[in-house]
């Protein structure tokens, strides 16, 4: 899907148009990959546009930034105004924020600490990630030949720039192959995650999905449909699972702020249930969906105006 660009981009403070929010080809990002990040989306509902678990994501990018001891140069009251003034500048209804903290222009090396931390906010449009009609009709998958990073390599719970080479080679893999997406396994051979989103699996009419300890980002919407599932009386478990798993269950489903909730019509060109939409996959949807477009209370104040 194309990047379309806007009209501003929130740097350091200041906005910049678009076509001038640049970095110098020397900063320690583009070498090194210093870099974390959070992606989000902006929904328009019936009492206005609100950003979706924006504390959530806030919280993460900085958790992200202390992992890698990186030091925030704004509060995350100031990055949280960023984010929404951003949008607003923008006069976007709906959209997807991207928020990046990352090691600037200063010396080179491997040693990051004489770099500056330099932050920017950009948002623009963007449809479903994962095709337009995935989200009923599901998609095909794969399960990658390329394993997710080994505890004590890169740090899994880090959103990070660096992680997602790692990412990119499932993804390339995958689309070459002719599949929409791969599932990597981690380092023991249990499912961990695909190139950008958790996964679930349904099985007897319980959910399961790879603890965070199987090399998983802690996904904010794999935090939401463990609490939304648990209040429609589902049972969650959070274990590690076998790559055959995927082959046997009843349904498969992906979970991430691009992705949202897509369910897996196939893995290795092998049939997941009846190779459509699950009952349960529905189910999350609705609930989800049903906050998002205001058909639902809010119960967990998951939503920010703006």
């Amino acid at each position: 899907m194309a990047l379309e660009k806007t009209e501003k981009i929130w740097m350091d403070g200041k906005f910049i148009p678009w076509d001038d929010a640049k970095i110098h080809c020397c900063s320690h990002v583009v070498h090194y990959g210093t870099a974390v990040f959070e992606g989000m989306r902006v929904y328009k509902t019936p009492k206005g546009s609100a950003a979706f678990r924006l504390d959530a994501h806030v919280d993460r990018l900085f958790n992200s930034a202390k992992i890698y001891r990186m030091e925030i140069p704004y509060t995350r009251q100031q990055i949280t105004d960023a984010i929404m003034e951003t949008v607003r500048a923008n006069k976007l209804e709906e959209c997807y924020v991207r928020p990046v903290v990352y090691r600037g222009y200063g010396e080179l090396g491997v040693n990051p600490f004489p770099n500056p931390v330099n932050v920017f906010v950009a948002a623009w449009p963007w449809g479903a990630y994962l095709g337009k009609d995935a989200l009923e009709g599901g998609v095909d998958v794969c399960v990658s030949s390329w394993t997710r990073i080994a505890p004590n390599t890169l740090p899994a719970l880090a959103k990070s720039g660096a992680n997602y080479m790692n990412s990119q080679l499932i993804k390339m893999e995958a689309l070459q192959n002719g599949y929409v997406e791969g599932i990597a396994l981690d380092a023991s051979g249990y499912v961990s995650e695909g190139s950008g989103e958790n996964v679930f699996v349904v099985r007897r009419g319980r959910l399961m999905t790879p603890p965070l300890g199987a090399s998983v980002l802690p996904g904010i919407t794999r935090d939401c449909v463990i609490i939304l599932a648990e209040e429609l009386g589902i049972e969650v478990v959070q274990q590690l699972i076998p790559r055959e798993a995927l082959y046997i269950a009843e349904e498969v489903f992906l979970t991430g702020s691009a992705a949202e909730i897509t369910p897996i019509r196939s893995v290795d060109k092998i049939t997941v249930g009846e190779g459509r939409r699950g009952p349960i996959t529905k189910r999350m949807q609705e609930r989800f969906f049903g906050v998002l477009n205001g058909e639902l209370e809010d119960t967990h104040e998951w939503l920010t105006y703006l």
